[in-house]
């Protein structure tokens, strides 16, 4: 494997980025403003990732790969998944969604090459999502009906694309920590990053997702403290964030409280929404060996026709424990890989990053499977890059001149 790498980065990773984004925006969700069938949504998606696929593959012919701990492990997970989908317990679908897969992680593997240290993933990522939750919130001003249905409660969905609250939830949670890491270290304006975090606030506070909002601030936390030490900036952020959230605790409680129940009943709010009574009935049903160490193969992240909502049943269920000790093994990794590097905003982010993935993922499932999470540790892991050494470039020869022999006798005299 070649760790040639080149600092500048072409503008159409930037585009395969962006069709990578598309791909894991998936096809379920809410009523949209103009219905869009889901063969419809399905065909956009997939083609985004085969032109994604295509597009990384031209612009690195010559396969210039970097070594990357996590893609490794992830392609690992796509083998297990596609011995357990052999099976075709899970249907032709399985197979379909191992293809997918397959293209998903070619892709980023593709990229890799520009995995740098560098922030030029999360500025890439930042753009994406903007975008995502810019058709969001212009479904939200053209029909604040579709855009709050009665459906979920009155939690914001995607009018125009059929996204669900946690989806929307996700995406705001995670450009408002990266923005706000970008401008402690002055890597973006306070007009820029206003621009970003302002709107994405607004959006988050409307899907009333207290996954996002939990992971958000956790995440912000760890990755700021691991500046503290370096940083003024991290340190006087820290200090406001802390008094105004016990301002906010103390003079806004009730507000925040009923912000956080969304109306559910006490019985309804202990059992996670109905998810814990899906986890019982899926680690209590029988089965095989095979089944236990590979799982069913791929599928919706359902049982029993209810979705699961946890990252590691969810691959329990289609990958086995030996899925599941993937999975723990390139979140253990990369986390591992972010403590042992020196304070700086790369490392900042990439704390965020992996600390959002590990606390969405009990109650959200994605981390098995080509989805935005995957994506998040992606970047992540291009954060934890090493630089490629750069090689210099040899001196070239210089022909010795031939000094004439009447020259030599002169000098000698």
């Amino acid at each position: 494997m070649s760790t040639d790498h080149t600092s500048h980065t072409p503008k159409i990773v930037g585009t395969v980025w962006g069709l990578l984004v598309l791909n894991t925006l998936g096809s379920a969700g809410a009523k949209t403003i103009v219905p869009l069938p889901r063969s419809l949504i399905q065909m956009v998606t997939m083609g985004a990732l085969v032109t994604a696929f295509a597009l990384a593959l031209t612009v690195n012919l010559r396969l210039r790969l970097r070594a990357s701990a996590y893609l490794f492990l992830l392609t690992l997970l796509l083998v297990m998944s596609v011995i357990s989908s052999s099976h075709l317990e899970s249907g032709f679908g399985a197979l379909f969604r191992c293809f997918r897969l397959a293209l998903f992680v070619g892709t980023l593997w593709l990229l890799s090459r520009w995995w740098d240290g560098g922030t030029t993933f999360v500025r890439h990522h930042i753009r994406m999502y903007l975008a995502v939750l810019g058709t969001v919130a212009a479904g939200l001003v053209a029909s604040p009906g579709a855009a709050l249905p009665d459906l979920y409660g009155g939690r914001l969905v995607g009018a125009l694309w059929p996204l669900t609250p946690p989806q929307i939830g996700q995406y705001a949670a995670v450009i408002i920590g990266l923005t706000v890491l970008l401008l402690l270290d002055r890597r973006t304006d306070g007009t820029s990053a206003a621009v970003v975090i302002v709107p994405s606030l607004v959006l988050l506070a409307l899907t009333h997702t207290r996954t996002a909002t939990l992971g958000l601030l956790l995440g912000l936390a760890l990755a700021i403290g691991s500046l503290m030490l370096t940083s003024g900036a991290a340190r006087r952020f820290f200090t406001w964030a802390v008094a105004i959230a016990a301002v906010a605790a103390v003079g806004f409680a009730s507000a925040l409280q009923t912000w956080f129940l969304r109306g559910q009943s006490q019985e309804n709010f202990s059992s996670l929404t109905g998810r814990a009574k899906v986890w019982h009935a899926l680690l209590t049903a029988p089965r095989t060996t095979i089944e236990y160490l590979f799982g069913v193969g791929l599928g919706d992240k359902s049982f029993d026709g209810l979705p699961i909502d946890n990252s590691w049943l969810a691959v329990y269920n289609e990958q086995g424990v030996i899925g599941v000790g993937l999975v723990a093994a390139f979140i253990v990794v990369l986390g591992g890989i972010a403590l042992l590097r020196p304070p700086s905003l790369s490392r900042a982010c990439a704390i965020f990053l992996i600390s959002y993935c590990a606390i969405a993922s009990y109650t959200e499932a994605g981390l098995g499977d080509a989805s935005p999470y995957l994506l998040h540790l992606a970047v992540a892991a291009s954060l934890l890059a090493t630089p490629a050494p750069a090689v210099p470039f040899p001196a070239p020869d210089v022909p010795r001149r031939r000094v004439p022999r009447w020259a030599q006798r002169t000098e000698v005299g």
